[in-house]
């Protein structure tokens, strides 16, 4: 089953629209990565300030190529190549990991009307 990664982000308060910018200026980056098959920014909406940065991966391994990857390395250090006086968007991440035990999706219509 697939690997999943979660990065925990705490994002400043009024923070949250700069970092769906960011990301948004770099939507698809990963999408070629070997092992890739999922990422979703989940805005928080009650009970945390936190967003949610969630991955799903073949393997650990993939997840692990990823982030020694220079692809990697280049957008991360392109986020931080702020101009001076420009606040990061998060102020502290965590990485939670886990491995998919069962899942479910909707199923497509196959009934057009």
């Amino acid at each position: 089953m697939s690997y999943v990664a979660i990065n925990v982000l705490s994002v400043p308060a009024g923070a949250g629209a700069t970092l769906e910018q960011r990301f948004a200026s770099r939507q698809g980056a990963v999408d070629s990565a070997p092992g890739f098959e999922h990422f979703e920014l989940l805005r928080p909406v009650t009970g945390t300030d936190d967003y949610l940065v969630y991955t799903r991966w073949r393997s650990e391994a993939d997840f692990t190529a990823w982030r020694e990857s220079q692809s990697f390395g280049a957008g991360h250090a392109a986020a931080s190549d702020r101009p001076a006086g420009e606040r990061p968007a998060a102020s502290g991440s965590t990485i939670w990991a886990f491995e998919v035990a069962q899942s479910s999706s909707a199923a497509e219509d196959t009934h057009p009307a």
